[in-house]
């Protein structure tokens, strides 16, 4: 045979070879899965809540009108510092001050008249005891004069004589005793005069002082909706016209932040935060949550759930409020900030990627390609699983590598998230390697599939220009 022939058939059966092995590839790759993975680690975890709102002090006032009538003074502006006690402004008050001093001028007399009776009452008690003293006399005359006249021993005009002033003495006496009832009387009446008078100059200076607004506190103005010489009224909390202005105690800064329903059970008393400030950028605060609300507030229309009437199945916030520590003089009432409270940490816990847990169906953890194999598939999920389980029960899982080639479901526990990982505190044990994505992967893959491992990382698309 020729050497040419040779070589032919030599390399026309390395074509065939090639074939045949790169057929056999072909066919053994057919079902394998391109996985990345990770490996299950010790780490430290925090659990963060974030929630966004606006700064206000912890105590603040908004000063109301209390009465109907026009601003004569203003002696304050917005943004001043006021000591407590200290006037704030004052309403048209000549009414008001013109009946407190007419009151007070009639509790003057009747105070007076009530002095005046007094006398009155001591005049008539005199007059009482000199008519008691002379009714006494006289009746002793009469007596006598009496007993000497039934023995005949004085003329009938005598004991006539006695017996009369003895009758004028008990008539005496009894104008005495009616006098003196009529000054008790009129000093009753004027004390009643004076308290009527007293409780009336007690609301008429209620009144006057209603037209006059002192600092209840040391704070800042905060807010000044009128002006000197506008008219305010008595109305609703914040209605135009009812409110002068807002005092606020700068000495204590919150940020009060609206935390998602699914997130207040986790938020407690006491626990550290960071807050963030947009007008204040790249600075970071410390606090502490010092407050936690009770009632729901719905997201659409900021009323407690408390004062709706209908029930909602909308969205649903609470309200929690935390203390700034230290806060600098310039953080002004109003300015949005956005809060990362700490609920959790944990210090050297097993933790995998949040994207690496997925849910499964009991049903579907029997791998397609052999169920005669189920019970050595689905040996990892077996201790959760009972004799007659539900196939629709979901379970929360990952999929662990096996023999670096097939992908395992394991039901696992978790505790604490993180940002960007979750606490695992059984199903896996560190060093595991477990899938982690893609996503799109991790959404469709079957239990006991077999995986590829490509932790390439994927490369950016360049934008268009």
């Amino acid at each position: 045979m020729k050497t040419w022939k040779k070589i032919a058939l030599i390399l026309g059966g390395v074509v065939v070879l090639l074939a045949i092995v790169g057929f056999s590839v072909q066919q053994s790759r057919k079902g394998v899965v391109p996985v990345q993975t990770g490996k299950v680690l010790k780490e430290d975890l925090i659990a963060v809540v974030t929630a966004s709102g606006e700064i206000k002090p912890k105590v603040y006032v908004n000063i109301g009108a209390n009465a109907f009538g026009k601003i004569t003074h203003l002696y304050v502006k917005e943004g001043d510092r006021v000591k407590k006690g200290q006037m704030l402004a004052t309403l048209e008050n000549v009414q008001s001050a013109a009946d407190v001093s007419a009151t007070r001028a009639a509790v003057n007399t009747a105070q007076t008249d009530y002095v005046a009776a007094q006398a009155a009452v001591n005049t008539g008690q005199a007059e009482l005891r000199q008519a008691e003293a002379e009714f006494e006399r006289a009746q002793l005359d009469y007596n006598r004069n009496k007993a000497l006249y039934e023995q005949q021993l004085i003329a009938k005009a005598d004991y006539d004589t006695k017996k009369a002033a003895f009758d004028t003495a008990s008539a005496q006496l009894n104008q005495a005793k009616a006098k003196l009832r009529q000054a008790q009387a009129q000093q009753d009446s004027a004390n009643m005069r004076i308290r009527q008078n007293t409780a009336n100059l007690t609301r008429v200076t209620d009144v006057l002082s209603k037209t006059e607004y002192a600092a209840p506190f040391d704070g800042v103005i905060t807010n000044l909706p009128v002006r000197e010489g506008e008219t305010v009224v008595i109305g609703i909390q914040n209605a135009p016209g009812s409110t002068l202005m807002t005092i606020a105690d700068t000495s204590v800064i919150t940020a009060e932040v609206k935390v998602d329903e699914t997130d207040i059970v986790n938020v407690k008393m006491g626990q550290p935060a960071e807050v963030t400030i947009d007008a204040i950028p790249k600075q970071k605060f410390k606090g502490v949550v010092t407050e936690i609300g009770n009632n729901a507030i719905i997201r659409s229309t900021g009323v407690s759930t408390a004062q709706s009437t209908a029930s909602s199945q909308e969205a649903k916030d609470f309200k929690v409020v935390v203390t700034i520590q230290d806060p600098p003089p310039n953080l002004l009432p109003g300015l949005s900030t956005t809060a990362r409270i700490t609920t959790a940490s944990r210090t050297g816990v097993l933790a995998i990627p949040i994207q690496a847990l997925t849910i499964r169906q009991r049903g579907d953890l029997v791998p397609e390609k052999d169920k005669k194999k189920k019970e050595k598939v689905v040996q990892a999920s077996a201790k959760d699983d009972k004799a007659n389980g539900d196939s629709k029960e979901e379970l929360q899982g990952v999929f662990v590598l096996k023999n670096k080639k097939d992908a395992v479901f394991v039901t696992v526990t978790t505790g604490i998230s993180g940002t960007t990982d979750v606490e695992v505190t059984s199903g896996l044990q560190e060093g595991d390697e477990i899938v982690t994505g893609s996503y799109k992967t991790l959404r469709t893959l079957r239990n006991g599939a077999s995986v590829k491992v490509d932790n390439t990382p994927a490369k950016k698309t360049e934008e268009s220009s």
